[in-house]
C-alpha cells in the first residue's frame, strides 16, 4: 500500500464498480477520500464511501488540480473507464466545457494534432498535468492489490487443448494490439482472428466475435500492453463481461495473471461455472512451453 496511514487521498473516478471497491479499500486503510467523480460516468453511489466528493466535467483539468489542492491532496488514483467513444461525438467537448488549463494541455493533440490520441497518451498528459502541480498518481491497486488475479483456472472448466491454442496463438497478438495501444483484447476460434478490440471497448468486441461467429465455442484473450503503466487503463473484467462473453456464445476467457483486474470474483466464478465458460489466468511467461505442459501444470484456485 502506498503512503501512511490518515493520508488524504484524491480519487478520479470513472465508470464501472471499480472506483466504488478502490473507495472502500482506502477508507477501510484510514485513509480521506476526496473524490472528482467524472460527469456521466461515476457512479453517484460513491459519496457514500468518501470524505467529499464533487462531480466534475471531463474537460474541466484546471479546477480538478484546484479542487485537489483546495483540500490539501498531493496523492492521488485514478479508476473506472472512460468511455473513449464519447470524444468522437458532435459537441460533445461543450457539454463538459473544457476550460483554460485543458485547452493548452491538449492543444496539441485536438488543434494542431501534432501529437497522437491514444489511450497511453491522453491519460499519460493527464497524469503530467497533475504532477506538474504536485499532486502524483499511484496505481489504484497499491490500495487494493488483492484485486490483481493470480495465474491459474478461476472456473470448474479448464480450456480444452484447442482453446489452449487459441489462447497461445491471441496472446501474441493480443500483447502486439497493446504494444501499439490499440486495445487489450482479441477473440479467436480456430486460431483465426475474430474480432479485436479497438475504441469501441472489450465488451463491444466480444459481442461483435459473436456476431460473426454465431456457432460459438471462441476464445476470448485480455492482456496487459507489454508497457502497461498500473497507473491507468489496467485490464479488468467483472460479472458484466462473463455476461457479455455468455450472450455471444464464447467458450473461453484467458486473461493475463498479476496485470489484470477481477472485480466481485466469487460472482465472476459463479456465473461463468452455471454456463459452463472456462476463465483461466495465465502467466505469460510460460506461454513459452508446449500447450500440453501448459494445460498439466497451470493449478487451479477453486480446486
Amino acid at each position: 500500500m502506498s503512503g501512511a496511514a490518515s493520508e488524504k487521498i484524491g480519487l478520479l473516478a470513472g465508470w464501472g464498480r471499480y472506483p466504488l471497491i478502490v473507495a472502500q479499500a482506502l477508507r477501510a486503510q484510514g485513509h480521506s477520500v476526496y473524490c472528482l467523480a467524472i460527469k456521466d460516468h461515476a457512479d453517484p453511489a460513491l459519496r457514500e464511501f468518501c470524505d467529499h466528493w464533487q462531480p466534475q466535467g471531463l474537460a474541466k483539468l484546471g479546477a480538478a488540480i484546484r479542487y485537489f489542492h483546495r483540500h490539501g491532496v498531493a496523492r492521488a488514483t485514478m479508476a473506472g473507464k472512460i468511455h473513449k467513444t464519447l470524444i468522437f461525438r458532435k459537441y460533445h467537448w461543450l457539454k463538459h466545457l473544457p476550460d483554460w488549463r485543458f485547452f493548452w494541455t491538449f492543444y496539441p493533440h485536438w488543434i494542431t494534432k501534432t501529437k497522437d490520441r491514444k489511450d497511453d497518451t491522453l491519460l499519460g498528459t493527464i497524469v503530467g498535468a497533475f504532477e506538474q502541480e504536485g499532486i502524483h498518481f499511484a496505481p489504484a491497486t497499491d490500495y487494493a492489490p488483492e484485486l490483481l488475479v493470480t495465474a491459474g483456472n478461476l472456473t470448474h472448466r479448464a480450456p480444452s487443448a484447442a482453446q489452449w491454442k487459441d489462447i497461445q496463438f491471441g496472446w501474441q497478438l493480443a500483447k502486439e494490439l497493446g504494444r501499439v495501444d490499440v486495445g487489450q483484447s482479441v477473440a479467436v476460434k480456430g486460431r483465426a482472428v475474430l474480432a479485436v478490440e479497438a475504441v469501441e471497448g472489450t465488451d463491444e468486441c466480444i459481442r461483435r466475435a459473436g456476431h460473426l461467429c454465431p456457432a460459438g465455442g471462441f476464445t476470448v484473450v485480455k492482456v496487459a500492453k507489454p508497457q502497461q503503466d498500473m497507473r491507468f487503463d489496467v485490464p479488468t473484467i467483472g460479472p458484466g463481461t462473463v455476461q457479455t462473453l455468455i450472450e455471444a456464445g464464447a467458450g473461453a476467457l484467458a486473461i493475463e495473471a498479476g496485470k489484470t483486474i477481477v472485480l466481485d470474483q466469487d460472482e465472476v466464478v459463479r456465473l461463468a461455472d452455471r454456463h459452463k465458460l472456462a476463465i483461466v489466468a495465465v502467466d505469460g511467461d510460460r506461454l513459452g512451453r508446449t500447450i500440453e505442459d501448459l494445460g498439466g501444470q497451470i493449478g487451479s484456485q477453486r480446486g
